[in-house]
């Protein structure tokens, strides 16, 4: 059984709604350093870095979040991890199949270990004995272990998994009784005096062949149009496209629906290990570093006075004078001020955001590309001031604009220009001006980051008036 090594698969498709004004759709939660300095999606990767049991990792992501995880994985060592990109979300039962059809192509008796990129896990040691027990139910006995999580309170956000009976030949894994949705406080706290009911994680170990059998017996459609997403996919880099009219054609459904509640093969591992799915900003504060009034502080806070509270800022100062149980959060462009008991209603807000066509939501001030970012300072109707950072060796599209001019100006670092036919180099205190309707490029062939002030101004300054030539990434 020790030869037989795992493939992870880390589901990357969330937007973390609960965690806004920190976590937006083009930038969510888990690619935010919300536990340590590492990013959430780092810290899962780092739980299955042991190559003697576990292969590359497989990731499903989507398109508007493909090149940050490409980048946070270079900066830990994974860059050669590939990354599947969903045309669009169908839950986890389709991703995870996309998954398996993919590992099956060069480990037909493959292992995949299904993991959210989002969730914080206190004990690796803990995790990793569960899932040497999962192992060795999916390769002994071919069975789809989940992982339930000691409860230590009546939690009414999770579902349950009731444990059956023991499995003799794996000490450690029981049989699934039954699955329970998420229960009210009464039912939670009945199972919580029963005994035999865990947390159901979200983390599954299957062996790929069964996991497609019961697909295929169960869910026949969502098998069909992934065989043929994938049959039909391309690679760029280290990005899997399956083919899009094929994927849309699955129905929409999780693995707990379509596969672990029709099949009499589904086990379950009991583990303690400090599981969180840090799903709001109060389960955040749960799992925190406190100070002596129970507080969590990151960033510039002044506080007086105030206790049990989490307060953040990513911007301007923050003073906080005798608040008690609730969140502040502030970052360059929104004030988040909630009831402690309430974060779950934050999702709320978004709701109001996107029903207002406002944009919050959807990004932060700061903007990640391929090539590094760029954040604007200021705007009026007919003038923008961005900063750019590009990173060392990248280079941004060769393009033109049919509406604005631009203006840059060389702060740090050494820029390689291409003004239609001419090619210049920059160094700091240098600058150039782009006129409207000019082919044009910038590189960064130095060793640190090339910051630029850039000045555009025309009678539109939209981001969609780019016109590309030639891409390194891609990109249309």
């Amino acid at each position: 059984m020790n030869s037989v090594k795992i493939t992870p698969v880390i589901l990357s498709g969330g937007s973390g709604t609960r965690l806004w004004p920190i976590s937006r759709s083009l930038y969510p939660k888990q690619l935010l350093p919300l536990i340590s300095e590492k990013t959430m999606i780092q810290e899962t990767v780092e739980r299955v870095k042991d190559h003697e049991k576990f292969n590359a990792p497989l990731f499903i992501a989507n398109e508007e979040h493909r090149f940050i995880i490409a980048e946070q994985l270079r900066a830990i060592g994974f860059e050669d991890s590939k990354i599947i990109l969903e045309p669009e979300g169908r839950n986890t039962a389709p991703a995870a199949a996309l998954a398996a059809l993919q590992i099956q192509k060069t480990d037909p008796n493959g292992l995949m270990l299904i993991m959210p990129s989002d969730h914080a896990i206190a004990h690796s040691e803990a995790f990793l004995t569960a899932v040497n027990i999962a192992k060795e139910a999916a390769v002994n006995h071919k069975l789809l272990a989940s992982f339930g999580i000691v409860p230590d309170k009546p939690e009414t956000g999770y579902g349950y998994i009731k444990c059956g009976e023991n499995l003799e030949e794996v000490y450690g894994c029981n049989m699934v009784d039954q699955f329970v949705e998420k229960p009210d406080l009464t039912t939670a706290q009945e199972y919580l005096s029963e005994g035999g009911y865990y947390w159901n994680s979200g983390i599954f170990l299957f062996p790929v062949a069964q996991y497609l059998d019961v697909l295929a017996a169960n869910e026949p459609e969502i098998l069909v149009a992934c065989k043929k997403a994938i049959e039909k996919s391309e690679s760029d880099m280290v990005f899997i496209r399956p083919d899009k009219e094929s994927f849309l054609a699955s129905p929409s459904d999780s693995i707990d629906y379509a596969v672990m509640e029709k099949t009499d093969k589904a086990a379950v591992v009991p583990v303690d290990m400090g599981w969180n799915d840090v799903g709001s900003w109060n389960a955040l504060w749960d799992i925190s570093d406190k100070d002596s009034n129970g507080n969590v502080i990151n960033g510039d806070i002044i506080s007086h006075d105030s206790k049990n509270c989490l307060m953040r800022t990513e911007g301007p100062a923050i003073a906080a004078v005798g608040l008690e149980d609730l969140i502040v959060v502030a970052t360059k462009d929104a004030v988040l001020v909630c009831d402690k008991n309430k974060t779950q209603d934050v999702k709320e807000i978004v709701d109001q955001l996107k029903a207002s066509g406002r944009d919050e939501h959807i990004s932060h001030t700061v903007v990640y590309r391929p090539w590094g970012s760029y954040q604007t300072s200021d705007a009026d109707d007919r003038f923008q001031v961005k900063r750019l950072v590009v990173n060392p060796g990248q280079i941004l599209s060769l393009q033109m604009h049919h509406h604005r001019a631009e203006h840059w100006v060389v702060v740090q670092g050494t820029a390689e220009v291409t003004i239609d036919d001419e090619v210049k180099t920059l160094s700091e205190n240098e600058s150039c001006y782009i006129p409207i309707g000019s082919t044009h490029r910038l590189h960064n062939p130095g060793k640190i980051p090339l910051y630029i002030i850039e000045v555009q101004s025309g009678s539109y300054l939209g981001e969609d008036d780019i016109v590309r030539f030639e891409d390194t990434y891609g990109r249309s």
